[in-house]
């Protein structure tokens, strides 16, 4: 490495790329593969090392790239059954969904565990002609003539026509230079995750899908006490991911749970239990979500520099579903192709890569981010993971649980759990905001 870093340092590269993810790997092949020299520089040991996400890639948008990439790619199980739940400690109401639909190649989605999806897609990304170099940390973003001109790591400075940002939530980098403001609590959550080793035929059976299919498990109330968040759940190939997320700024509201404890709180759930019994812990992590959607995307273009992924604040939190992967990468080809177009005119200013934003606003991106702005409010309503719950519960003991007494009215039943979130009124409101959300 040394050698290499020191060849590397003397020379000027077309673009920098600090981040080895999703969003930095699309953009470091979609410019190799045009013949731009890239440098990649990711500051774990390996692309993926650090990364953790739940689990789940919608596949759309790196088919674009790289058509039928499942046929080679790490991935773990085709997610081809949806559910959501709604929990208490001793209750659950699930929602479970499957459709022919959800297996076909135009909108297929798969489990992934990202140390080995990442290093794949970086071996991609130089099997084009990128460069890649890990276990280096980008400090600070050089600046010449009001622009940014290469990153200063390892104690050297490396210069470069444009640097793109793909270096997670927290940039740092794009702090400093004053394009992205300091996280607020209410804007991002803290998940933890476990992967459960079990075998290739415990985890289809328990799941009740064929080898290569999986499910994909969304748990709201329980996991969390009732703090504003939830637990998921992936099938992986021969392995669960499971864990649980918590807006920052709710952590102690959901009887001062603390976050790791949550996880072993969701494990152990009478729901969830049955389905990791006798599995090993093979991997624990945690990591930073950014939750506040599309109100909470910074300055994404300057003079020499763009933002892409995680680091734009590219994540949707919807409730039934969480959404990153698809956007991180593509995002991160459509800096590349903004970046394409500034090289065409030997312009690296704003204006020059201001084609990035003409390209977001013309992609699903922008278009599912608006569409969606409300839900990070409706996600953040403590009902949803306190009240509504218990509401589920009862309304679902008033009409399963025989017991041979005298029967009671179902509205007796759910009535005292509607009055905790405020009454009918209330739990109307609740409701037209969520249809409104949606």
């Amino acid at each position: 490495m040394g050698e290499k870093w020191l060849l590397m340092s003397e020379e000027k590269f077309d673009v920098i790329i600090v981040g080895g993810g999703l969003a930095g790997s699309a953009a470091a092949y979609t410019l190799a593969k045009a013949g731009l020299e890239v440098l990649v520089i990711e500051r774990g040991n390996y692309c993926g090392a650090k990364n953790m996400t739940g689990g789940r890639l919608y596949g759309h948008s790196l088919e674009k790239m790289i058509p039928n990439f499942a046929e080679t790619a790490p991935v773990e199980r085709k997610i081809i059954k949806e559910r959501v739940t709604m929990a208490t400690g001793t209750g659950a109401m699930t929602i479970e969904y499957g459709s022919n639909k959800l297996k076909d190649p135009s909108c297929a989605s798969y489990s992934v565990l990202r140390s080995k999806f990442d290093k794949w897609f970086a071996e991609q990304g130089e099997a084009q002609g990128a460069m890649y170099v890990t276990g280096i940390r980008v400090d600070k973003l050089l600046q010449k003539d009001g622009r940014v001109c290469g990153v200063l790591a390892a104690g050297d400075e490396l210069y470069s026509d444009v640097v793109l940002l793909a270096d997670g939530v927290n940039s740092i980098l794009a702090q400093q230079i004053g394009m992205k403001k300091e996280l607020s609590p209410h804007q991002v959550a803290v998940g933890v995750k476990e992967v459960i080793g079990l075998d290739e035929k415990t985890v289809s059976d328990r799941f009740g899908v064929l080898p290569g299919e999986g499910a994909a498990w969304l748990v709201a109330g329980d996991p969390t006490g009732g703090a504003v968040g939830g637990g998921f759940l992936y099938t992986d190939k021969e392995s669960v991911s499971i864990g649980t997320v918590v807006t920052l700024s709710d952590i102690g509201s959901g009887g001062n749970i603390k976050v790791p404890d949550m996880v072993e709180r969701f494990k152990s759930n009478p729901v969830i239990a049955p389905l990791i019994e006798g599995g090993k812990l093979l991997e624990y992590s945690a990591h930073l979500v950014p939750e506040a959607g599309y109100k909470m995307i910074p300055e994404l273009v300057w003079n020499g520099v763009l933002i892409a992924g995680d680091a734009a604040g590219f994540v949707m939190n919807l409730g039934y579903t969480i959404r990153g992967m698809d956007l991180a990468i593509e995002s991160g080809r459509l800096a590349a192709e903004a970046i394409l177009k500034a090289k065409e005119k030997g312009d690296f200013s704003m204006n020059g890569l201001s084609a990035y934003l003409t390209l977001l606003e013309n992609s699903f991106i922008m278009r599912d981010l608006r569409h969606y702005q409300n839900m990070p409010s409706l996600m953040s309503t403590p009902q949803l993971f306190n009240e509504l719950p218990a509401v589920a519960d009862a309304l679902m003991r008033g009409l399963f649980v025989v017991d041979g007494k005298t029967p009671v009215k179902l509205i007796k039943t759910i009535v005292p759990a509607i009055n905790k979130i405020g009454g009918f009124i209330e739990a109307g409101k609740l409701g037209i905001k969520a249809v409104g959300a949606m």
